[in-house]
């Protein structure tokens, strides 16, 4: 017995300190697991126990309900069958007895009372619980252990029409899956139990006869390399796996001190690189420590908050943003430098998480400038080498401002699209399902009556196809052919196009076209569309007596020379009802629809931003004046074409 125990305790000594405290730390690990595991099983068994015995009582009180009528008729037979089909149809129940209220077993399942009594049958009565009472009309509960499990059983009272008519005993097998489940997991503990502590004894053992001098040598030698000694090497005649990394241990001392000044060198190049790339970069960028301490900030990021002139290198990040995003922020954050994951964070702030560890945040900010800015935040763990702990959080910060406009001006234009899309379309559809239903009623002046009034609703849908046409056309990048144009060929065609719509308003045209206007530079088609759309807005807000005029004369270079001309000016001017000043800041903007007061007017808002594009296609800009009450005028500039004869014919589209 001694030699023995000298045996383990020499052998004990020679592990090291950690193999000890490892071999300590699986012990309790281990007893700790498998205590775990059996209170697991323990509770497991108690839930199950508690699921049997609610469904027991649920169970006696249904049948007890549904028989009791019967035992009351004194009829067993109809019992009988009730029971025989309710104990088949479920294999929960493990026994069914019936007994009067002196305790005689009137009928059972799987055993009966036999139908014919003489004076040598014995009576066979219920053993009731001691705390059972029939005057309490609540079922007791007891179990029983049987080599299947623990059975549960129900006494329940029956009673009809407030009359005692003895107790119903229903017996509740366990769940056989619980139990199977149970046994399982505390087999399976066992075996894991006893398996780890064999692994542990061998491995042990492996450990101090071949491993653990080895080891001692090449912990010595990363130390060494650690503190940036990498002249250190190990000399140890070992083969194997051992010798093979006892060889790379020394090959990678000496690549370390051959490299060490070059991937010094090298890092440092990389880093100035990175920083170099995150500053110029468009979008704003925060990068903070665990602790919510700014670490880099981009001067896209210091624009964006106004930390131009402010010292915020090393701060708390939440002490300095506005307060729009600090109330978005401060939770997420909190909870990711805590050790959180950012779904974790999300689902605590409800936030929806985007795809992988990155959260979305969309904050309005008005600035000292009182403009207002849409930015985008987004938040990124920065994880270690093994993608475990958080070493840090990145912040993103897009400037979404135009975007935001864009889409509400999309949806804008989509409202409005579809509403002057429904109407012609309404109206087409009634005058031709009138003319197809009731055209022999008509008179003939009516059926012209609907069939042009169909026309003109088919035309209002074709403007409307091919405004939007038109400007997805200018806006793509496609080039336009520009060759001299007399500017009196379309001016002179926009004034016959509309001559009857002005005459039916009791509008005056007037065209004015300085004399031997020099040819411009342009595109025949696109400055008619601009001379169209600019007349037509004209008369659509001039009220009926006034006056819409064209104008188009040369601008001199200086005054006082009479002779050299600069530039074309053309001008449209009504004396309609004007633009407010708040107007005219949007009137160009795309779908941007100025109404009158009863929102009558047709249009879908995309006329004057056609303009725009097309000045822009001629390297000029179209201006307005305006005042409400009094009238409006358009201008823009054109380049002379410096050609010794006038085009007189429309320039083609490239």
């Amino acid at each position: 017995m001694q030699l023995f125990k000298d045996i383990i305790t020499r052998w004990w000594s020679e592990f090291t300190l950690q193999t000890k405290l490892m071999a300590i730390a699986t012990l309790v690990v281990s007893l700790v697991m498998s205590t775990l595991t059996f209170w697991a099983v323990n509770s497991i068994q108690q839930d199950a126990q508690i699921n049997d015995t609610r469904y027991g009582k649920d169970l006696g009180v249904l049948v007890a309900s549904n028989v009791a009528p019967l035992i009351a008729e004194n009829d067993l037979s109809g019992v009988a069958k009730f029971s025989g089909r309710f104990f088949n149809s479920t294999s929960s129940v493990r026994y069914i007895i019936y007994a009067n209220e002196t305790g005689d077993i009137l009928f059972g399942i799987p055993f009966s009372q036999s139908e014919i009594t003489n004076s040598l049958s014995l009576k066979r009565q219920l053993q009731l619980p001691e705390n059972y009472s029939s005057v309490i009309n609540a079922p007791v509960v007891r179990q029983h252990l049987t080599p299947a499990g623990k059975i549960t059983d129900v006494f329940v009272p029956m009673y009809y029409e407030n009359i005692y008519l003895g107790v119903l005993a229903i017996g509740i097998n366990p769940n056989p899956a619980v139990v199977a489940s149970s046994n399982l997991t505390r087999d399976v503990t066992i075996a894991v139990f006893i398996s780890i502590w064999a692994m542990v004894i061998l491995g042990g053992v492996f450990n101090a006869l071949t491993i653990t001098k080895p080891i001692k040598e090449l912990l010595t030698g990363v130390k060494n390399i650690a503190a940036r000694n990498f002249k250190q090497r190990i000399d140890l005649p070992l083969g194997g796996e051992l010798g093979e990394l006892i060889s790379s241990f020394n090959e990678m001392g000496e690549r370390l001190e051959k490299y060490e000044a070059q991937n010094i060198e090298e890092l440092t190049a990389e880093k100035a690189k990175l920083e170099t790339l995150v500053a110029t970069i468009a979008d704003g960028a925060i990068l903070l420590d665990s602790q919510l301490k700014m670490v880099l900030v981009n001067p896209t990021a210091r624009s964006m908050f106004d930390w131009e002139e402010t010292h915020v290198i090393g701060e708390d990040l939440l002490e300095y943003l506005p307060r729009q995003v600090t109330s978005q922020l401060q939770q997420p954050l909190k909870d990711i430098s805590e050790g959180e994951s950012i779904s974790e964070s999300n689902s605590k702030s409800h936030i929806l998480p985007t795809q992988g560890e990155l959260t979305e945040f969309t904050v309005t900010l008005t600035k000292e400038s009182q403009e207002q800015h849409t930015f985008r935040i987004l938040l990124t763990q920065v994880l270690d080498q093994n993608r475990e702990n958080i070493k840090g959080i990145v912040i993103t910060v897009q400037d979404i401002t135009k975007e935001t406009e864009l889409n509400e001006a999309k949806s804008q234009f989509i409202s409005n699209v579809s509403h002057e899309l429904r109407t012609p379309l309404f109206n087409i559809k009634s005058f031709i399902e009138t003319l197809f239903e009731y055209g022999d009623d008509l008179t003939q002046a009516e059926k012209l009556e609907f069939l042009q009034t169909a026309n003109h609703e088919t035309d209002r849908l074709t403007r409307l196809v091919n405004d939007v046409l038109d400007l997805s056309r200018l806006e793509s990048s496609r080039s336009y052919q520009f060759t001299p144009l007399d500017l009196e060929q379309p001016i002179d065609q926009t004034l016959r196009t509309y001559q009857l719509n002005a005459k039916d308003k009791n509008i005056e045209l007037v065209q004015d076209i300085e004399e031997n206007l020099q040819p411009v530079k342009g595109n025949y088609d696109l400055l008619l569309q601009v001379f169209t759309n600019l007349v037509g807005n004209a008369l659509k807000f001039t009220p009926e007596g006034g006056k819409v005029t064209i104008k188009a004369y040369g601008v001199k270079v200086d005054p006082e020379d009479t002779q050299t001309t600069s530039h074309v000016r053309v001008e449209i001017t009504d004396t309609g009802i004007g633009i407010d000043d708040e107007d005219q800041q949007a009137i160009f903007d795309r779908f941007f629809r100025v109404e009158n007061s009863v929102h009558t007017l047709e249009g879908t808002g995309l006329g004057l931003s056609i303009v725009k594009n097309i000045t822009e296609k001629h390297n000029t800009r179209v201006h307005l004046k305006s005042k409400v009450g009094f009238g409006t005028t358009f201008w823009f500039d054109l380049a002379i074409c410096q050609t010794e004869h006038k085009s007189l014919s429309p320039a083609s589209v490239a």
